[in-house]
């Protein structure tokens, strides 16, 4: 068997990984100039002549991604390039925090831990006016429940909770918002689904671990070099077109017994559009994805220090359009060795969901927040800065999920993988686009016969899924 990977994002090398381990010749076709999808770094010039590595922003590597991380061990078997961060505090209005530090890992008690230190913001009133058995739904997710969860839209679901402003803004939003899409054009069973994910059904905590560099340094090139290592061919910098033939598949003038389609949701249109690989039911699956609104990044390289007490990492709620804040300089090596020999800062702002294309005027409001929050960056000078606006996630709408499309299609050789990706299990994000590439791979070893990778996820039911159809689910 030989394959052909269109696309060298996380879901891509993942495929190659699994393929390229049991012997089968693969190449992997990217569009860009480097490989990593949406977590590619390309190089930045600086004032000085520096060249220091830009990306998309920061990625969490949560402890639950077992797969992602099982990946990673192939070149890094002690996880060495992961930073282990303490807290994920979210900052409000008036120097309100809410801190997720030392919490339980197990349900309900991480759940009443955070409802206690959640107290101060719903007061006897606010409890007594939440709707308790909506609420109890987020400890109960099974995958039968998303019939009816995905007709609802996030922002129903949570007005449905009662609760109070003040504590659904630090409860809710934040986690809301990390996800790229809004709450009113989010379906209410993707949101249940993560959080189940990342917190009720997560038994490894809800702090995660960052990379201790740029990552192209930390991540992606270790990998590419493994790959190569595994005798996988990789081409980058040339679209490719695909189309069936005798044998199976041609991509760029090559023919492939097996084909995994791992772009993103536009290049996946993009081919679909000028192929034959699809039958119409697949087309209806695939005309069903769609972006969701887009987000800004904004990295500035500051000439003084942030104070001593800053965190890593922040999330933010109720202050505009600003999602979270990110000291660079506090784990990233690039980001560090600069902030010492210039005695300075790299912070990096984020925006996601927005509701405007107006990217000056989004900049100038997250670097307000910033300095109200953070005072001592708006006497700083900067030294340098990028803004980075892109419209290229996928969007969870509400009605979505049953004609998402899956790993499998109708077309015999053909896979598919990416984060937008149906899977019968939850995962989300960075673990999703691994998990679904390691399931293509399987499925085209399946068919000839060949044991795939084994899979590992978090518990799939929620601690009350039991009593789910009572709760109203």
């Amino acid at each position: 068997m030989t394959v052909a990977i269109i696309g060298g994002g996380i879901a891509g090398l993942s495929a190659a990984t699994i393929l390229g381990e049991r012997g089968v010749p693969v190449v992997v076709h990217e569009r860009e100039q480097s490989f990593g999808g949406r977590l590619r770094a390309w190089p930045e010039v600086l004032p000085d002549g520096r060249v220091v590595s830009m990306e998309r922003g920061f990625h969490a590597f949560f402890r639950q991604y077992y797969n992602l991380r099982a990946l990673m061990r192939r070149w890094d078997p002690d996880l060495s390039r992961l930073v282990p961060l303490l807290d994920y505090p979210i900052l409000g209005p008036a120097g309100v925090r809410m801190r997720f530090d030392r919490l339980p890992k197990r349900s309900p008690w991480n759940v009443a831990a955070v409802a206690l230190r959640g107290s101060k913001w719903l007061g006897l009133r606010g409890l007594a006016g939440i709707d308790v058995r909506q609420a109890l739904l987020m400890l109960a997710w099974d995958e039968a429940a998303w019939p009816r969860l995905d007709q609802l839209t996030a922002a129903e679901f949570l007005d449905g909770l009662r609760f109070p402003p003040d504590a659904r803004r630090m409860l809710f939003d934040v986690f809301a918002h990390s996800f790229f899409n809004p709450e009113r054009e989010m379906s209410a069973g993707e949101l249940l689904m993560m959080f189940h994910f990342y917190f009720t059904g997560n038994p490894e905590g809800l702090v995660f671990d960052v990379l201790d560099d740029a990552f192209d340094r930390a991540f992606i090139d270790p990998w590419v070099a493994h790959l190569r290592h595994l005798g996988v061919r990789l081409v980058s910098g040339q679209a490719v077109a695909a189309q069936k033939s005798e044998r199976g598949f041609e991509v760029a003038g090559e023919h492939y017994d097996g084909l995994v389609l791992a772009t993103d949701v536009g290049g996946l249109h993009a081919l679909a559009a000028d192929s034959d690989l699809f039958t119409p039911a697949d087309r209806t699956r695939l005309a069903s994805l769609a972006v969701t609104a887009p987000f800004l990044v904004v990295r500035q390289w500051l000439d003084r220090p942030t104070e001593p007490t800053r965190e890593p990492f922040v999330g933010t709620a109720g202050l505009g359009r600003l999602d979270n804040i990110s000291c660079m300089h506090l784990f990233e090596q690039e980001s560090m060795a600069w902030a010492a020999e210039h005695r300075g800062a790299v912070i990096e702002l984020h925006a996601y969901g927005l509701d405007t294309n107006d990217e000056r005027g989004v900049r100038d409001e997250l670097v307000r927040h910033l300095h109200a929050l953070y005072p001592e960056t708006k006497a700083a000078r900067v030294i340098h800065e990028v803004s980075l606006f892109r419209r290229d996630c996928p969007a969870f709408l509400p009605g979505s999920r049953a004609l998402r499309p899956t790993v499998a299609t109708e077309t015999p050789g053909l896979a598919l993988a990416g984060d937008f990706i149906a899977l019968p299990f939850p995962s989300a994000l960075m673990e999703r686009a691994a998990t679904s590439g390691i399931l293509a791979a399987n499925a085209l070893l399946a068919a000839r016969g060949q044991d795939g990778q084994a899979i590992r996820t978090i518990p799939t039911r929620g601690l009350l899924a039991p009593i789910r159809t009572w709760l109203g689910a």
